[in-house]
Formats: C-alpha cells, sequence, structure tokens
C-alpha cells in the first residue's frame, strides 16, 4: 500500500480506532488463539474490553503459523477497517533451531555467520508467522554481575556495532517488503540499558552524555543505519528521566539528528513504570508522558487507550502527534505487505519441513565450534585423543539446559548434551559417567561416586557452569564464581591427581580464578545451542579448532567490576616510569588486569607476528595510512586466527582510551603458511566526542595496536596533521 492509500486510509479512522493502534497484547486476548480469547486472571487488570481488542494493533508471543492464521483471520472479520495485526516475538538467537546465546556469537568475532544464524531464525519464525523480532539486543555491557550480559555481544562499541548490522542484515535482508521468509528488527534496549547500577536488572543508569554517546550508542546507530524498522526503550534511566518518558532521547537524538522514521515501542509495561519511577503520578500522566516523548506502541498496559483520548479532547495533546504515530505503524505494516497478504509467510505445511532442519543444525553446530572460546590449555592436554579413557563428570554432562534463558521455542529435549557429543566420537566403552553434583547442591555419596571414576580413567572432563534460570532477564548476580557445591567437587576430584579439562555452561563471565588455578584446561562453551554438545567434541578431539576471542572481560575477582580493555588513563598509573610502589591506582590484594582480556582465546596452534609496519608516519585527513603485519601458523595444525587493531590517541581534549579497537580480521592458516593482514586507518577512525560534544579527530600523536588480543600487541607511533 503507498504513502497515498496509507494517508487516506488513517482519515477513514476514528480517533479510538487510531489509539488502540497503539496497544500491543499477548494471545490471551484474541478470538482464534489456543487461548479462545481466555482473558482472565492477571490479564484482567489492563481493563480491556472486546472493542479495543478488534481494534488493536499488534500482537506479542504467538507462536505457530496455525495460531497465528486463526487469530489474524478472526481480527480481519472484525476490525471495521481492515487492518492486518502485526505479531511480534523474542527471536533472540534462533526460532526452534538454536544458536549460541549473542555473547557467545559475539566471540566468534564472524559477521558472515551471524548474519547466516539470523537469516535461519527469521526463516524459522517467518513461516511460523511472526512479522517482527525484538532483536538484536545491542547493549554494551561492562558488568558480567548483568544478568542480560548474556543477550548482548560485549564490551566494546565497534565490535558491537559490527555485529548489530550482520543481524539486521540476516534478519531482514536486503528487502524486507518483497522477502517474505524474512522479518522486521526492533533494537533494543535504547538506550544504555547495560549499564545498570551495580548490575542489577532494572536498576538506575547514569553517566555523562558524552559517554553515552562515545560507547552506548553507536551499536543502536549502526543498527538503525542498516534499516532496523523499530527500536525498544529501555527500562532504565536515562540522565535521570525514564528511557520512555525521555523527549530527548527519543524525539531529540533517535528522531531530530538519526532522522530515525520508524516505529517506537516500550519495552513491556514501561509505559505504567513511569509511575513507580517517580516522574508520573498516575497512568494519565505516564501517557501523556509517553506520548510527547516518542513512544509509539505500548507494550502490556493500558495507559494510551485509558487517557489519550481524553488527553487530546483537552489539547493537552495534539492528535497531529497521534496521526504521525499510526502512520509509522501503517507505514511498517505495509513493509511487511500485510495489507496484500496478512498471512504473510505463514505455513504450518512448510515450517514442518525448514523448523530444525539438518541445514539449520549444521549451522548451529558450526557456529557454536566458532563461539566457544579456548581460555586455558596447560601442558597441551587438547585436543584429548580417542584411546584415552574419559570420566565426564558434573551437572552439565548430560544436561539438556544448554540452549540459554531467551531460546523461547527451543526444544531442550532436542538439544545435544555434552556426553552425546563426546559419545559420536567415541565408544561408550572410552567414557564413564558420575554426575558429581547437582548445580547448587550435592551429596558426600555423589562426590565420592565421582572420585570412583576418576581413578579409573586417563582425563577427567568437568562440566559445570549456571542453570539458564541463573542468567537471562532478572537474573544479576552479585556473586559470580561458580556455585560452591561444584568449587568443592573440583577440589574433590583434584585427589584423583589426573589431568581435569572444565567445560563452562554459563551466560555471562564468571570470576574462575581459583578455577583456573586447580584445573589444566578451560573451554568456555557459555550456552551453546541446539547442537552444543557436538559442537564441543568437535573442539575436544581436535576435529575443529578453536579460534574464538572473548568479546568482554573475565574479572580477576568481582571486586574489579566493571573491568574491560579500554578505560582511561589516570594522574598515576600503576605501570608508569619512576612509579611509587604504592602512591599509584591499584589494589593491594589483586592485579589490575583481568584474568582473561578482551580479544583473548587459544588455538591448538600459535601464530606469530612479524614485521608489523605502517606505510607512513604521516597522515591528513585526506591521505589515510595502512599498517601490516606478517602472520605464520608456526604450529602443526591448520587454524584460524582474529588480528586485531587498536588505536590509542595519545593526547585529547578529554581522556582518551588506553587502547580502542577499530578493525578486526580473521585469516586461516596452514601450517607453515604466512600471510601478510593489512589494514588502512583512516581520519575518521580517530575522530571521538569532545567536551561540546563535538565529533572531531585532533591533530597530534596517536599508537596503533595489532596484535592476538588487547593485551598482546604491537605498537607503532603515527601522527595525524591538520
Amino acid at each position: 500500500m503507498n504513502e497515498e492509500k496509507l494517508k487516506y486510509l488513517l482519515k477513514q479512522m476514528t480517533l479510538d480506532e487510531k489509539i488502540t493502534q497503539f496497544i500491543q497484547l499477548v494471545p490471551q486476548f484474541y478470538e482464534g488463539s489456543k487461548y479462545k480469547g481466555d482473558k482472565t486472571g492477571p490479564m484482567t487488570d489492563l481493563g480491556i474490553n472486546k472493542e479495543i481488542v478488534q481494534n488493536s494493533g499488534s500482537v506479542i508471543g504467538a507462536s505457530g503459523a496455525k495460531e497465528i492464521i486463526n487469530i489474524q483471520e478472526t481480527h480481519l472479520k472484525n476490525n471495521r477497517l481492515g487492518i492486518p495485526l502485526l505479531f511480534m516475538a523474542d527471536i533472540v538467537h534462533g526460532f526452534k533451531t538454536i544458536f549460541p546465546v549473542p555473547l557467545a556469537i559475539g566471540c566468534s568475532w564472524d559477521l558472515d555467520l551471524a548474519e547466516k544464524s539470523a537469516q535461519v531464525a527469521a526463516l524459522e519464525a517467518s513461516v511460523s508467522g511472526i512479522h517482527v523480532t525484538f532483536a538484536p539486543m545491542v547493549d554494551l555491557v561492562r558488568d558480567p554481575r548483568f544478568g542480560r550480559v548474556m543477550e548482548s555481544t560485549g564490551e566494546d562499541p565497534y565490535l558491537n556495532s559490527q555485529l548489530a548490522k550482520a543481524f539486521v542484515r540476516g534478519f531482514q535482508g536486503p528487502d524486507l517488503e518483497n522477502t517474505p521468509y524474512r522479518v522486521a528488527t526492533c533494537v533494543k534496549h535504547f538506550a544504555a540499558y547495560g549499564a545498570p547500577e551495580g548490575g542489577r536488572d532494572y536498576n538506575t543508569v547514569d553517566m555523562s552524555e558524552r559517554q553515552l554517546r562515545e560507547y552506548y550508542l553507536p551499536a543502536y546507530k549502526a543498527a538503525l543505519d542498516e534499516g532496523a524498522q523499530m527500536i525498544m526503550t529501555s527500562f532504565n534511566t536515562v540522565n535521570g528521566i525514564p528511557s520512555t518518558g525521555n523527549r530527548k532521547l527519543l524525539r531529540g537524538i533517535l528522531r531530530d539528528e538519526w532522522n530515525f522514521d520508524g516505529v517506537v515501542i516500550s519495552d513491556w509495561g514501561s509505559v505504567k513504570e513511569l509511575i513507580p519511577h517517580g516522574v508520573a503520578t498516575n497512568e494519565l500522566e505516564a501517557a501523556y508522558k509517553a506520548i510527547v516523548a516518542g513512544v509509539d506502541i505500548e507494550m502490556m498496559t493500558a495507559a494510551y487507550v485509558k487517557h489519550l483520548s481524553w488527553l487530546v479532547g483537552m489539547e493537552a495533546v495534539d492528535e497531529a502527534l497521534i496521526d504521525e504515530a499510526v502512520l509509522r505503524i501503517l507505514r511498517l505494516k505495509s513493509k511487511l505487505g500485510l495489507f496484500e497478504n496478512p498471512y504473510r509467510g505463514a505455513d504450518e505445511a512448510v515450517s514442518k519441513k525448514i523448523i530444525m532442519s539438518k541445514q539449520h543444525r549444521e549451522i548451529s553446530r558450526e557456529l557454536a565450534t566458532k563461539s566457544i572460546v579456548l581460555l586455558q590449555n596447560k601442558h597441551h592436554l587438547l585436543p584429548l585423543q580417542k584411546e584415552q579413557k574419559i570420566a565426564v563428570i558434573g551437572p552439565f554432562a548430560k544436561s539438556h539446559d544448554i540452549l540459554g534463558p531467551w531460546s523461547w521455542l527451543g526444544s531442550k529435549e532436542e538439544a545435544i548434551p555434552l556426553y552425546d557429543g563426546l559419545l559420536e566420537k567415541v565408544g561408550a566403552h572410552s567414557l564413564l559417567y558420575a554426575e558429581g553434583c547437582e548445580i547448587e547442591a550435592g551429596t558426600n555419596e555423589q562426590q565420592n561416586a565421582a572420585l570412583k571414576i576418576a581413578e579409573e580413567v586417563d582425563v577427567i572432563v568437568l562440566a559445570l557452569g549456571e542453570s539458564s534460570e541463573m542468567s537471562g532477564e532478572a537474573a544479576s548476580r552479585a556473586d559470580i564464581h561458580l556455585p560452591q557445591v561444584q568449587l568443592d567437587l573440583i577440589k574433590k576430584l583434584k585427589k584423583a591427581n589426573k589431568p581435569m579439562i572444565v567445560v563452562l555452561f554459563n551466560g555471562r563471565p564468571l570470576d574462575l580464578h581459583s578455577v583456573s588455578c586447580e584445573v589444566d584446561a578451560i573451554l568456555e562453551a557459555w550456552f551453546p545451542g541446539t547442537e552444543g554438545g557436538a559442537a564441543i567434541a568437535d573442539l575436544m578431539f581436535g576435529d575443529k579448532n578453536p579460534s574464538a576471542k572473548l568479546s568482554i572481560s573475565f574479572p580477576y575477582s568481582v571486586g574489579q567490576i566493571p573491568v574491560y580493555y579500554n578505560h582511561f588513563h589516570t594522574g598515576r598509573p600503576k605501570n608508569a616510569p619512576n612509579a611509587e610502589e604504592k602512591y599509584v591506582s591499584k589494589y593491594l590484594d589483586i592485579p589490575n588486569e583481568p584474568l582473561f582480556s578482551f580479544g583473548f582465546g587459544l588455538s591448538y596452534t600459535t601464530f606469530l607476528y612479524r614485521n608489523a609496519k605502517l606505510s607512513d608516519r604521516m597522515m591528513t585527513v585526506e591521505t589515510p595510512i595502512s599498517i601490516s603485519v606478517d602472520l605464520t601458523n608456526d604450529g602443526d595444525v591448520k587454524g584460524a586466527e582474529i588480528v586485531q587493531l587498536y588505536i590509542q590517541d595519545v593526547v585529547g581534549e578529554v581522556v582518551r582510551p588506553l587502547k580502542e579497537l577499530k578493525g578486526f580480521k580473521k585469516v586461516m592458516l596452514n601450517p607453515g603458511e604466512t600471510k601478510t593482514v593489512s589494514f588502512i586507518i583512516t581520519e575518521e577512525q580517530l575522530r571521538y566526542h569532545h567536551s561540546d560534544l563535538q565529533y572531531k579527530s585532533d591533530p597530534g600523536a596517536f599508537v596503533a595496536y595489532i596484535g592476538t588480543n588487547s593485551y598482546d600487541v604491537q605498537a607503532l607511533p603515527f601522527q595525524l596533521i591538520k
């Protein structure tokens, strides 16, 4: 439907019909759903009547082509103007075929595979009737206590931005309107949701606008520039004002500066939450503040439908504001082709053929192998030899709880646990199993049984971690060690005096200091998805070579948090020449540095960086320079290395980070092979937000760093001349 027809449709709508386009409800409200319009229970608290449901604009959480077709069909019969519903859902890292959690995908640094995972998720979701996914989450996170860190891709604005664009491309494709097997994206959570005080979900965020713009906003902007159709407000405050009622954020930055003309949706209930935040007295004031700020769709509260009509009648809200919001929603429905085909790609027969197909599972397995990080490998214990006798111990050895907390329709029963993955490689005669303990509880009998089999084998594989409920939304943790019972199990098994490998299943960086001291190897598997156990086995037996690098730092101690690589200088740096022993910026009891730094990850081979050089030591705005390094696979097996480029602005108008990621390339090398890896450095990469928020570069001294992670790099100085 073209713009002229959309505006004509808008003119035909009554004020109440316009306002009801703003409300988003769960399937329980709709005839045609499997709940058959059952609105009993807490849903009745919204005060929703039949007329509002018939004129509502969108649905959250419906699943399956049959149900969605039924809801849409019934809705169109009852809606006066035949305006179709939008169906939205949290398709975060897979629909039915589940991929590793986004934090793990971040560790792959593989933009093509990240895009492919989103494309598969979009295909499965679209044939099931979904039109919009609440993804990608692009919130930058520096605090692993925050439960939703698993849904982020890490701590770096550049890497997050590149992955955000890849996810949008994968979900939406090059032509959303004419490609039925894609879904529109809703970027979240705008803004700075990943920086709550104390790492506690829904908590206050307080930072300078310069810091907001420098680190937290770039990934949202990147996703929108890539064509994302929607954006979701965050639960937190921004500069003292909740995002959902923040006019400067939504109309100032988002609309006026970035020229975003897509749809803004609140997070679940966040319009009404303006009241407990303390910026609205009641629902009427909450509705006023949200619509004036620029929220188009209200998710699962009814402040708009209860109060906007009155506010317009009292001339407190101009109806033109209502019209522009409705038009944005209608445009999205038009882009998805819903006026011509309200069922879009929904097809129950097709969904049965493609969902969880062999091809989709293979992509999940490949991405998992490229997302799992080898953190430690003493004495080259990994890869395992197939003739070894192996004890597989721990609460995750046979657990199917490896999908993660945002897997929604993922089937745990169809996920491959670690034991089954290992069994695929070797016969049952090579494996002995004991649970050892549960995730947060255990007995001496369990430990003793585990120790008994540990004494009979060549190597111990210990599968530990967090349950899926221990990370994700509303799952912040102050203590990010492994549960004590699991740490006790490690100490118990030390008595067997056998090599020990820990495989971790978790949704956040953990405090692994005590673990790394006790075991020989650590494989960070995260929540690896449907094919997790198979992917881990591929790596453990050397059929695949680990290549993943951390997209977030692992603390040496929780007391360091927030700990991240691109921190500022201080006036008394610990490693400054002639620094005093005590009166410098350091802890008395732990190092300043993380246990495992951003960009860190081991391989079964070794890579040599030699002959790092710049094409010139001077650059200008018009003449960029290049940096190159010769990379050699110095080991015996084929492997991929992620070469990382960082830049430091030595003297700025404001304090600048020690280094910032500006580029990366993944290079595959055969044993003994050498390739020259090059990057272009442009003046644009040297820009930053000054104290007056101007985004520009300064002439002067810079340092380019190239290497294998954020700490192990070679430094090359250069000058920007203006």
